[in-house]
């Protein structure tokens, strides 16, 4: 191509009318508006489903989605939704945590660092189950229902994740509430700009993971999670009987 021929060459591309660059414009508007559909109908079934951590009604289990835990540490997005965990906890609202993330490699481990911080931050060891196979949020929502019985739970997550979790957790067939972390952008504007475009595409997946419910990584059922709300209950009866003998 002589280069002539190469400074021609993107003018081609361009529009010469007014009415065919309007046209241009409108169709390109149009694809940016379809895109932002799936998302924003995601929010808006998602919305009835969302509450504060003070007025989300009881639930035996929290679902902790994972969020990253390189070198064994949370990230800051995951040690916030962890914290959110601690704070229904602490008031009462759920009995046990469910957290779930990628164990997919030997050297990384999602799960266990989400107890370990869960643990050092208060809560029992054995009102904490694992699961290592929620690779994404459809694999931990299917598993949570599938491998370890859940039915009712509330989710634990940033707030723009929260809706497409709500979606996919009810389409697994998990009633209940979601709580968000609703802090602000860890890494500032570029990051949000980020999660925001990254969610867009995310909704158009979550709809289809929710119509067509793919099989994710499945295995043998895990008692785990009811096990843990019986020595719960157990653990209560007991407390409850021993001030009753005192009194």
């Amino acid at each position: 191509m002589t280069e002539i021929a190469q400074r021609r060459w993107p003018s081609r591309l361009v529009p010469r009318t007014r009415k065919s660059q309007r046209r241009l414009y409108q169709a390109a508007a149009l694809v940016v508006a379809l895109a932002f559909v799936p998302v924003t109908a995601v929010r808006a079934y998602a919305s009835p489903y969302q509450r504060s951590a003070a007025s989300v009604p009881y639930e035996p289990v929290a679902i902790v989605f994972g969020a990253g835990a390189p070198g064994g540490k949370p990230t800051p997005y995951l040690a916030r939704r962890l914290d959110v965990a601690l704070d229904l906890y602490r008031r009462g609202k759920v009995t046990v945590v469910l957290v779930t993330g990628d164990n997919s490699r030997p050297d990384y481990d999602e799960p266990t660092v989400m107890r370990d911080y869960l643990v050092n931050h208060g809560v029992p060891a054995a009102r904490i189950v694992r699961d290592f196979a929620g690779f994404d949020t459809w694999a931990s929502c299917a598993r949570a229902k599938k491998i370890f019985g859940v039915d009712h739970a509330t989710l634990v997550t940033q707030d723009f994740h929260l809706p497409r979790a709500l979606l996919l957790c009810r389409a697994a067939g998990i009633d209940g509430y979601g709580v968000a972390d609703t802090g602000e952008s860890v890494d500032g504007e570029n990051e949000l700009v980020h999660d925001s475009a990254r969610e867009v595409l995310a909704g158009i997946k979550a709809w289809g993971q929710a119509a067509f419910q793919p099989d994710p990584v499945l295995g043998k059922k895990e008692t785990s999670v009811t096990t843990a709300l019986a020595a719960a209950r157990a653990a209560g009866s007991r407390s409850h009987a021993g001030s009753a003998s005192g009194s």
